[in-house]
């Protein structure tokens, strides 16, 4: 009965059209009324979610993902991207998955990177003679990198989610190679498509021009570079990069790329505000609405529940995934992320998966979820971008929800994808 108070007055909530955060916050308080538990002991939760350090990490990587999604560093890499693989048939479509994979590798951010690549190489995919719906429908699913890929803002939601015993530097070096595996499955499947289709070769780029690229281009690559150097060398912490990605991708952007205008900062510092203002809100009531469930025992009898379905490690992913999948599509990624880390963490520890790896599955399940309708942020700001409907990006997707669905197998069934390189170098 406690588990029915807490979770349907949540449902009903989010049903009635409240947001996430707020449904969280008021069902936690339904349901510590119920239980009968202080209103000060809720507050104290509130205000302890978001009394972390590791927290800052979140605002100084969307900030610095914003400033170089608007100061020129997209294009850039675009550009750079286009001299390594552009002059294949169908080279376009590579470049903008290869695009992605250096952005997302810089920015961490799904939504900044197809909006970001997709304004650039879209129409320049459609003016080549691509349909327009592939077009939008390989950044989409393209984009998907960014989630795995350090700095990931979610890798960071992962370990707060699971209380802190999970480093965010396991993850973000977890997540290296399942962003180039699904990186090198897309581009595979443009490949096929663009030997199918005929679409057109790119031109090779002239040596001089192709280094003049390359040195623009850098200047944004080395953002990778200071970020996962700075914290596989000791130098800083996880939450210091993302300071210091602030200050390189200011510095860069202001100095040496010189396109974004000085006026132009308050208001992308006032979008930066509000996005993250909603970022913290959701976290401080999911850490009351997860006080709850753990004096509930919720997590204890969703353990019990699945072990009762099998006691064979494979299947009991296998349903995790299902029920990942299609929760995926009706709501939110960081909102699914600190409500099921809490409940899941004990079920995959009994059945001895690595919460390191489980990481990797959850991220590339909800990352799927974040392309498909009816709830795809991502898919919805793809579709805007690229001036294409929501059915027509969809069915274009199909192909690539199939190649998705490939990589999350993989990452699920070979822990070794997910855990050989942090095992490696940390």
């Amino acid at each position: 009965m406690d588990a029915f108070i807490l979770l349907g007055s949540f449902i009903l909530l989010i049903l009635l059209g409240m947001p996430v955060a707020y449904a969280l916050g008021l069902s936690a308080l339904i349901g510590a009324w119920w239980i009968d538990i202080p209103l000060q002991a809720m507050m104290i939760q509130v205000a302890a979610g978001v009394n972390k350090f590791s927290l800052l990490a979140i605002p100084f990587f969307v900030l610095a993902g914003a400033i170089m999604a608007e100061g020129g560093m997209s294009r850039r890499l675009v550009a750079f991207a286009g001299v390594l693989v552009g002059f294949v048939r169908g080279g376009l479509s590579l470049v903008n998955i290869m695009a992605s994979t250096f952005f997302g590798a810089i920015s961490g951010s799904s939504v900044a990177d197809t909006a970001s690549v997709g304004s650039v190489l879209i129409p320049e995919m459609e003016r080549k003679g691509y349909p327009r719906d592939f077009s939008t429908a390989v950044t989409v699913s393209g984009s998907v990198q960014a989630l795995l890929t350090p700095p990931s803002h979610n890798s960071v939601l992962y370990s707060l989610a699971a209380g802190g015993t999970v480093s965010i530097a396991s993850l973000f070096m977890a997540g290296v190679m399942p962003g180039l595996l699904l990186s090198a499955v897309m581009m595979v499947l443009c490949l096929i498509f663009a030997k199918k289709r005929n679409y057109p070769k790119g031109e090779v780029i002239p040596l001089r021009q192709a280094l003049k690229i390359a040195g623009e281009a850098l200047w944004g690559l080395m953002a990778m570079v200071i970020i996962l150097g700075g914290i596989l060398s000791g130098v800083f912490t996880a939450t210091e990069s993302a300071a210091i990605a602030v200050v390189w991708s200011f510095f860069v952007t202001m100095f040496i790329y010189r396109d974004y205008k000085w006026r132009d900062l308050p208001k992308l510092m006032h979008r930066t505000v509000r996005t993250i203002s909603i970022v913290m809100i959701l976290i401080a009531f999911a850490a009351s609405f997860g006080y709850v469930m753990t004096l509930m025992q919720i997590p204890a009898k969703i353990t019990t529940m699945f072990l009762t379905l099998s006691d064979n490690r494979y299947v009991i992913l296998m349903c995790i995934n299902v029920m990942l999948l299609l929760l995926g599509t009706v709501m939110d990624m960081a909102p699914l992320i600190l409500i099921l880390t809490p409940i899941l963490m004990p079920v995959i520890v009994d059945i001895g998966v690595d919460p390191v790896h489980f990481g990797m599955i959850m991220l590339v399940n909800l990352g799927i979820g974040l392309i498909t309708p009816p709830v795809g942020a991502v898919l919805f700001v793809g579709s805007a971008v690229g001036k294409v409907s929501i059915e027509s990006t969809v069915k274009a997707l199909l192909p690539f929800y199939a190649a998705l669905f490939a990589v999350l197998m993989a990452v699920t069934y070979i822990p070794a994808i997910s855990l050989w390189l942090p095992s490696v170098v940390l």
